[in-house]
């Protein structure tokens, strides 16, 4: 791996402008480059789609990098039968410029797959596009079920998993292992924060816990004001926040300035480091789940890691940073296989079965979902995501600070 990263080693000044890299063909934001030397072989596009601008763009930078690096170390390999260039377009977190990407991206005959979206409310509303252009999309960081579970596409896949067993584990963790009873669910009115809010409800259905009440928001909401008023005089042990990092920063903050006493819990979607960096001291002792285990401890993660650095990127490879590295991987081991050819790809790609890759092993079921059995639970700690098992709240050394609240209260 040293060896073949050095191979595709670039400044990230160089992979995002097209410059003299090494055998490596990339976009920068959007436009094509093609490198100036011959090709001997053919050639064959990638796209790549995910929030690059917005609250969520430090997710979907991750996520692009990480695409850009996989396609980096195939073009070094001299096995390789094609030569691969991308595409990187940008859905901002909404639904219609995720169309927009989508269409552009199968309008061009010469696209033959894409590693798409991170935003579930985006992922969800390009399904029928991807179907209807015959443009094989594998998904890396979208949990909402019905992407994979609400249609019969054989275009769509997805390597990340889904909401369902994350939040039947949130609960779990947080009536069994925590001893919080009592729960205030807050969630934007997306299908990405509804899907949480449904199955948090049903995970604290089978494990005894009470919800006190059920709150939609809207997606980029700035004023929680009233709703967290409400919510203060329910006295709940715990906040539940079913929604992406902008708007849980700003639910956490105001609870803070409100004087809202209670734990604050999370899903997948505040899982970056901007959510701690924006919120500060008030993201200490906030906790989250997200599938698979943190990117040190997956089976390739250090490796996959050493390899992003070399690259130079400016950002971080996030939670899902791993995810669209995988994805890309699978479609350009597929097109090695059975040739450049989008319907074929299709088929072959949700049928997937590999046992060997950087996050463990991919198994798709029938709907082209890879079964994920991990979830990983992360507490903010000290200005950085720690694994519970590794941080200080576990050991006893700190105390949450809904488990303070708690026994105040007694």
């Amino acid at each position: 791996m040293d060896d073949q990263a050095a191979k595709v080693q670039v400044s990230r000044r160089d992979l995002l402008k097209g410059g003299a890299a090494v055998g490596v063909g990339v976009v920068a934001l959007g436009g094509l480059w093609r490198p100036a030397r011959a090709q001997t072989k053919r050639v064959v596009k990638l796209s790549f789609i995910g929030p690059l601008t917005g609250g969520t763009a430090s997710n979907g930078l991750g996520g692009r990098n990480s695409f850009l690096l996989a396609v980096a170390e195939r073009n070094a390999d001299p096995k390789s039968k094609y030569r691969y260039e991308t595409i990187v377009l940008d859905d901002e977190c909404k639904p219609t410029v995720g169309v927009q990407a989508a269409l552009k991206a199968g309008s061009d005959p010469e696209v033959i797959a894409s590693v798409s979206h991170y935003c579930s409310v985006v992922a969800i509303a390009t399904v029928d596009t991807f179907n209807k252009l015959g443009l094989p999309s594998m998904v890396w960081g979208a949990v909402l079920p019905d992407i994979t579970y609400g249609h019969t596409h054989v275009e769509v896949s997805r390597v990340n998993g889904t909401m369902i067993n994350q939040n039947h584990i949130a609960a779990d963790f947080a009536v069994k292992k925590l001893g919080f009873k009592t729960f205030s669910i807050m969630h934007d009115t997306t299908d990405y924060g509804r899907g949480h809010a449904k199955y948090f409800t049903e995970g604290l259905g089978r494990v005894g816990g009470k919800i006190l009440s059920t709150t939609g928001t809207a997606k980029d909401q700035k004023d929680y004001t009233a709703e967290l008023t409400k919510i203060k005089a329910e006295k709940p042990e715990v906040i539940y926040f079913g929604g992406l990092t902008p708007d849980g920063v700003r639910v956490k903050v105001q609870m803070d300035k409100l004087g809202v006493k209670a734990q604050f819990q999370g899903t997948s979607g505040i899982k970056s480091d901007t959510f701690i960096e924006t919120a500060g001291p008030s993201a200490e002792g906030v906790y989250c789940f997200v599938e698979g285990a943190p990117t040190e401890k997956l089976p390739g993660g250090k490796k996959f890691l050493e390899a992003y650095a070399k690259m130079n990127f400016r950002e971080p490879s996030e939670a899902y940073g791993p995810f669209a590295y995988v994805a890309t991987h699978l479609i350009i081991d597929a097109i090695e296989e059975i040739g450049p050819d989008r319907a074929k790809l299709a088929q072959k790609l949700k049928r997937t079965k590999k046992p060997d890759t950087i996050i463990g092993p991919v198994e798709f079921d029938e709907h082209g979902q890879n079964t994920v059995p991990l979830i990983t639970t992360h507490v903010a700690q000290d200005g950085k995501w720690v694994v519970w098992e590794d941080s200080e709240y576990a050991t006893g050394k700190r105390e949450l600070p809904g488990l303070r609240f708690k026994r105040e209260r007694v």
